[in-house]
C-alpha cells in the first residue's frame, strides 16, 4: 500500500509517496502535488504487481548506445552470416538515436526515420556532416528495420532491459515484386560458350552447377567436397541462408564435371573451388564472370538471376510449385509464386476437367 508524507522548506510543499508491497523493495518517490504523487502510486503499484516496474527502471537506465554496443559485443559474434551487417546498420540508427534512454524511443520516432531514410531526407552513414543522400531502396530500409527489430528483440527476451520490441508497432515498407531475369535459348547458349573458353578453368563448371540446382551463390562458390556425394549423385548445402540443410540432386553435365573435377583435387583444401593464393579460402569468380557476360553479349544480368533461370525452366518443365520450393530452399511458396505463370498445364487440365462435368464432351 501507498503512504505520503508532507514536507515544507521555504514555504513550498512537496509530497513523497512510498510504496511498500511484501516480497519488493520500497520504492519512494517525490512530487510538488498531492495529485502527481498519487497518480504515480497508483500506476507504480500496478505495475509492481504485475511484474513490470523492473523493466521499467532497467528501461531508464540504459540508453540505446548501450543497447548497440552490448548487442555487437554479445550477439553479433553468434550471427556469422548477418552479424556484421547488423553492426553496421545499427551504427546508423546509434547516430540519430544513441542519447536516448529505451524507456523514451517511440515508435514514432523510428518511424519518422524510417520515412526519412526511404526518402533521402535524413543523413547516410554514421558521419553526421554528411550531405543528404539520395532515396534509398524499401527492401534496403526493411534491413535497417530488421537490424533494430533484432536488437531489441533481443533486449526484451534475453536482457529484460525494455517490456515490449517497439518495432512491433513499426510497419515495414512495402517492397515491389522480385527482379526476375532468366536466360532465354539463345543467351544461355552463348553464355555457356564464354565461360567455357574463360581463362578461368573452373567458370563453366560453377555456371552449370548454378544452372542445375539452383544454387545461391555463396553455396557454388563455398561449395565443399564433404558436402557433394559422387556415388548417389547428391550435393546436400550445409551454409545456406536459412541454416537448414537442403539436398539437391546432381545429374548429368553437372555430375560429370564434378566427377571429373575430383580426380584433380586439393588434398589441403575441402573447397570445391579453393583460391589459387589461400586454399583455404573460397574462389572469386566475379571478374571472369564479367568479362565471359560482355564476350556472351548478355545484359542486365547477374549471378543470383542463374538461380531464377533454374526455377524457371523447373517450372516450364512442369515441376510442381512445392518442389521447386524444396530444391530453391525456400520455406514458402510466396517466393516461387512469380513462376507460375510459366507453367500452366495443370491449369489447362484442371479447367478442362471442370469443363468436361459441367458441359459433358462436344466433340
Amino acid at each position: 500500500m501507498a503512504s505520503f508524507q508532507k514536507r515544507e522548506k521555504n514555504g513550498k510543499p512537496s509530497y513523497t509517496a512510498k510504496i511498500r508491497i511484501k516480497g519488493h523493495k520500497p520504492v519512494f518517490n517525490t512530487f510538488d502535488r498531492l495529485t502527481d504523487a498519487r497518480d504515480w502510486a497508483a500506476k507504480t503499484e500496478t505495475e509492481i504487481k504485475e511484474g513490470l516496474y523492473k523493466n521499467i527502471i532497467e528501461a531508464q537506465r540504459h540508453t540505446f548506445t548501450e543497447l548497440v554496443e552490448r548487442f555487437k559485443r554479445d550477439v553479433v559474434p553468434r550471427k556469422p552470416k548477418v552479424g556484421k551487417e547488423y553492426a553496421r546498420q545499427l551504427e546508423w540508427w546509434r547516430t540519430h538515436l544513441g542519447d536516448l534512454t529505451l524507456n523514451n524511443l517511440s515508435s514514432a520516432r523510428i518511424s519518422e526515420l524510417r520515412d526519412q531514410l526511404a526518402n533521402g531526407t535524413v543523413k547516410w552513414g554514421t558521419n553526421l556532416k554528411e550531405k543528404k543522400t539520395d532515396k534509398r531502396s524499401h527492401a534496403t530500409v526493411n534491413r535497417y528495420l530488421a537490424a533494430l527489430s533484432s536488437a531489441f528483440g533481443i533486449a526484451v527476451k534475453e536482457w529484460q532491459w525494455i517490456d515490449e520490441n517497439p518495432m512491433r508497432r513499426v510497419s515495414k515498407l512495402k517492397e515491389p515484386r522480385g527482379r526476375v531475369r532468366c536466360l532465354n535459348e539463345e543467351e544461355r547458349e552463348r553464355l555457356l560458350a564464354a565461360c567455357k573458353d574463360s581463362v578461368n578453368p573452373h567458370l563453366y563448371m560453377a555456371v552449370v552447377l548454378a544452372l542445375s540446382t539452383g544454387a545461391r551463390q555463396q553455396e557454388v562458390w563455398g561449395l565443399r567436397w564433404s558436402e557433394v556425394n559422387l556415388e548417389r549423385g547428391l550435393i546436400t548445402f550445409t551454409e545456406t541462408k536459412n541454416d537448414e540443410l537442403r539436398s539437391v540432386p546432381l545429374e548429368n553435365l553437372a555430375h560429370e564435371l564434378l566427377l571429373e573435377h575430383s580426380k584433380i583435387k586439393k588434398i589441403d583444401s575441402d573447397l570445391v573451388f579453393p583460391s589459387k593464393k589461400n586454399p583455404k579460402v573460397r574462389h572469386d569468380f566475379r571478374d571472369p564472370w564479367n568479362k565471359a557476360l560482355v564476350v556472351a553479349e548478355v545484359e542486365d544480368f547477374r549471378w543470383h538471376d542463374l538461380r531464377h533461370s533454374c526455377a524457371s525452366y523447373l517450372a516450364m518443365n512442369g515441376v510442381p510449385m512445392r518442389s521447386i520450393a524444396e530444391i530453391l530452399g525456400h520455406k514458402t511458396l510466396s517466393m516461387v509464386q512469380r513462376y507460375t505463370h510459366l507453367s500452366t498445364e495443370h491449369l489447362k487440365e484442371a479447367v478442362s476437367d471442370m469443363n468436361q462435368k459441367m458441359f459433358g464432351s462436344r466433340s
